[in-house]
């Protein structure tokens, strides 16, 4: 038993550019190096998967599948080969073998399904994945999450709370579902409003949750006062939205008054315009930097990444004091944007939390920091080759 969360063993098969990998690790930070299109982003997807949700590029089932020649058919059928994902996870409950891939049963009926399996037993959905496995990531892609729309910011924000709160990845597919299922009524004609109410129902309960476990997970962080870490600034959050104001001054019951209110006289509206009116995916998150008093869209790209780092490692310490174990972090050439003095005070807070970091980058000299504290890989081609540390 260990009191981290860390992967002791991953196994791929036809995922992405690895036709096959084998991997057994110990429980320290992991960092891959090598040059670019060499395979170690899309080994950190892998390791997404094994958490819920779409995984680090929240990419379509079919699209990971490994890229054959094209005189080489997918399969005999055409449907896109049936990608796995398999690893062996210790945590402080004890040690779990996860799996997570393209269903084979699902394709050979022309459907394309994710498949998850812990020790071995199918599982009905992704969210018993979250009762293990915790995975946080920081990617390139997320460089304008305060400039884009807050959809993304509403995705990063509930990936902090899956880690804290296992459920609340299950809450927030059941609003989703919910939400589809009113639209596509309410644009078909279809729905009577005894139906419609039902699924308006779904969505009050299953929506005002996601919305307090997102405003509790923030009360937490603040509480906790641990935003800043050494030369990381202090990132100040709040959440807007209707539903969140109304949770703020008004009774629990009232406010599943007042959503079931506005969800019925609100349907003409959303049947021209599609979505609800009211609701969590109508919810931003707003982020400061504290110390200036600044709004991250209005900080620069360095201050940014700053800041998405802070509130990452702020969200890893309160969960490995809640939970006995930080979540896995995959940070993907993250390092050669930040000095050296912030990159040595990441490394220190890392190995000092015990959370199993993986890392990316094609120098090998940005990580001379973690020498003799991490587990280094040389990845070219798809194939990986242990490196030995000084």
């Amino acid at each position: 038993m260990t009191h981290r969360l860390a992967v002791s063993r991953i196994q791929l098969s036809e995922f992405r550019c690895y036709e096959s990998l084998k991997l057994s690790l110990s429980a320290a930070p992991v960092v891959l190096t090598g040059p670019n299109g060499a395979g170690k982003t899309n080994l950190l997807e892998a390791v997404s998967l094994l958490a819920p949700g779409g995984g680090l590029r929240r990419a379509k089932l079919g699209e990971i599948a490994r890229n054959v020649p094209s005189n080489v058919p997918p399969t005999e059928t055409g449907a896109p080969r049936a990608w796995a994902v398999s690893a062996n996870v210790e945590t402080p409950d004890g040690a779990f073998q996860l799996g997570s891939g393209l269903d084979p049963a699902a394709l050979e009926q022309g459907r394309e399904r994710r498949a998850v399996r812990i020790d071995g037993q199918a599982q009905r959905g992704q969210a018993a994945l979250g009762r293990v496995c915790a995975a946080v990531w920081l990617t390139p892609q997320m460089d304008r999450l305060f400039l884009d729309g807050p959809s993304a910011r509403r995705r990063f924000l509930d990936r902090l709370v899956f880690g804290l709160d296992p459920d609340h990845s299950s809450r927030v597919a059941a609003y989703e579902h919910s939400l589809r299922s009113r639209t596509k009524l309410l644009k078909e004609g279809k729905g009577d409003d005894k139906w419609l109410a039902s699924i308006e129902d779904s969505m009050v309960r299953h929506g005002i949750a996601v919305a307090v476990a997102r405003a509790e997970l923030l009360a937490r962080l603040s509480r906790a006062g641990t935003m800043a870490i050494g030369p990381f600034p202090a990132a100040r959050l709040a959440l807007s939205g209707d539903l969140e104001d109304w949770l703020e001054t008004l009774p629990a019951v009232e406010v599943e008054d007042k959503m079931r209110a506005a969800l019925r006289d609100g349907r003409g509206r959303d049947a021209t315009y599609g979505g609800a009116v009211v609701g969590p995916q109508r919810s931003d998150l707003l982020v400061w930097h504290d110390a200036k008093g600044q709004s991250a869209d209005q900080c620069s790209t360095g201050e940014q990444k700053a800041l998405l780092l802070s509130i990452i490692m702020a969200n890893t310490r309160l969960q490995t004091k809640a939970r006995g174990a930080g979540p896995l972090l995959l940070l993907d050439e993250v390092v050669a944007h930040l000095d050296a003095e912030r990159r040595n005070h990441l490394f220190d807070e890392i190995v000092a939390l015990g959370v199993q970091a993986w890392m990316t980058g094609t120098d090998r000299a940005l990580f001379e920091g973690l020498d003799g504290r991490a587990q280094f890989f040389r990845v070219e081609d798809a194939t990986l080759s242990l490196e030995t540390t000084p």
